[in-house]
């Protein structure tokens, strides 16, 4: 029997694929999906091995699976990456080919994936979307998906992350089974796929894209797993926490240099036009000095968290901060200000001495407690946050 062959031939040579379908009562449609990976990789005279992985289907799914020619893997915890993690461990091949099992990905598409594979690529992502050559016939993706979801976190991915994917969220998609298990990824539900383009991007991996078609779900007994506004801010809150940079850093530097502006013009009581700048302003600025460092703090200490816990990889310019940034140096630092508050704020207390303890010319008196108060806070913030850098430092090493 010729579809068989990759079958026979897989107890003689190791396998090249092993094509893995999570499922979850899919019924309708998953001996669909087996079929067609089957059928491909007979075709392209692959040895390889289709696994369903499934989570808790309480429907025909798995008896139709193992029907069609497939190996079906029971995985216990719930979750599209649960389910995939599951799949990729009970996986021979050397590549990984993913897929969902609601025949909307034509898995008869598999070998061109697995030809990227074979020329070095670490991870080819299908993309249906136009601007990366693929096609999405009418029915098969929500408005709201096509035109604003897909393109916007894709656009995110590529802006923070530097990947070269137009479709991050494409489900098909095809690795190298040591690849993504050196990625070490944690996501256990609907994130899993974008996971894995971050780290793979972070890690320098060479990408590869493959337009594909995306057709409508054949699915008629449930509507979509997927949860358009919920699952939408899980992706967008994993872009946001893997990137410590456009969380913390940019921002932290934006409001410190619009403090330190603030206080420029504040200080002097400059007047630009009709617009005069004094207590109130300096209220703002100082807010922004504080926020601004904490944001910068936030930084620091969430960026060699995450390295150290193994969800980025090591950064040189990180290693060569931390390696200055010495305990001492955040202490004096933190003394520096909190002298220089200090001093402003006995300075107000000299002049309601002055006063006889009664009532003070606010208008005054603010201009020298406002920033009094405020290097009191960012020295205190300098010092406990000099301590909380040192054990991270002294964990790296």
């Amino acid at each position: 029997m010729p579809n068989a062959l990759p079958e026979l031939l897989a107890s003689a040579a190791a396998l090249e694929v092993s094509v893995v379908i999570p499922c979850l009562n899919e019924a309708d449609t998953v001996a669909i999906c087996v079929a067609k990976a089957r059928r491909a990789l007979a075709e392209a005279g692959m040895v390889g091995e289709v696994i369903v992985a499934d989570n808790g289907s309480t429907d025909d799914s798995r008896r139709l699976a193992a029907e069609a020619g497939a190996v079906v893997v029971a995985v216990p915890e719930r979750g599209y990456g649960a389910a995939l993690m599951g799949g990729i461990a009970a996986a021979r091949g050397r590549f990984v080919v993913m897929g969902d099992a609601d025949d909307s990905y034509d898995f008869l598409e598999v070998p061109r994936l697995v030809e990227k594979l074979r020329q070095g690529y670490d991870l080819v992502q299908g993309c249906r979307l136009p601007s990366g050559g693929g096609r999405v016939l009418p029915g098969a993706m929500p408005f709201l998906h096509y035109w604003l979801g897909n393109p916007l976190f894709s656009m995110l991915t590529r802006l923070w992350f530097g990947s070269p994917v137009r479709d991050v969220h494409c489900g098909l998609r095809g690795f190298r089974r040591e690849f993504q298990e050196g990625l070490g990824q944690r996501c256990t539900g609907m994130e899993f796929a974008t996971e894995m383009v971050l780290k793979a991007a972070l890690s320098g991996a060479r990408i590869a894209q493959v337009g594909i078609t995306l057709h409508p779900d054949g699915r008629r007994s449930h509507p979509p797993h997927l949860r358009t506004f919920r699952d939408g801010w899980r992706h967008l809150r994993l872009l946001l926490v893997y990137t410590p940079r456009w969380l913390f850093l940019l921002p932290g530097l934006a409001l410190v240099s619009l403090g330190i502006l603030g206080y420029a013009i504040a200080m002097p009581r400059l007047k630009i036009g009709p617009a005069t700048f004094d207590v109130n302003t300096l209220l703002f600025a100082s807010l922004g000095l504080i926020l601004g460092l904490q944001c910068l703090l936030f930084f620091v200490v969430t960026k060699a968290f995450a390295i150290s816990a193994g969800l980025l990889p090591p950064d040189p310019a990180l290693k060569r901060f931390l390696d200055l940034a010495q305990l001492e140096k955040g202490l004096l630092a933190g003394a520096v200000l909190f002298a220089l508050g200090l001093v402003f704020l006995l300075v107000a207390v000299n002049d309601w001495r002055l006063a006889g303890f009664g009532p003070l010319n606010y208008e005054h008196t603010l201009r020298i407690v406002i920033p009094g108060a405020n290097f009191v806070s960012l020295g205190v913030q300098t010092v406990f946050s000099s301590f909380l850098v040192s054990l991270l430092a002294m964990q790296r090493r």
